[in-house]
């Protein structure tokens, strides 16, 4: 099962940009005015963009865009894990 960044050999970013390790995260829910939630499980790694949107790489390899304008973000941390990373 992968958990954690090291266990995921298949992150390969071609950018310039710089992601955040947040694999000490269970799941990470965006709530928006409509009423819309985007819930995000086992996310690995974040990089916040200028404009805000977050970029994130999860643990079954796939990679999320979400966009800024949400208005309440929340998480849940793994047993033992830091409640906040950055």
């Amino acid at each position: 099962m992968i958990n954690t960044v090291a266990d995921v050999p298949a992150f390969k970013n071609a950018t310039d940009l710089e992601f955040t390790d947040i694999s000490s995260e269970k799941w990470r829910e965006y709530h928006f005015l409509g009423g819309e939630i985007v819930r995000i499980k086992r996310p690995l790694l974040l990089n916040v963009s200028e404009s805000r949107g977050h970029r994130i790489f999860d643990a079954k390899g796939v990679s999320h865009y979400i966009p800024s304008g949400w208005i309440h973000l929340k998480w849940k941390a793994k047993d033992g894990a830091p409640n906040f990373v950055k």
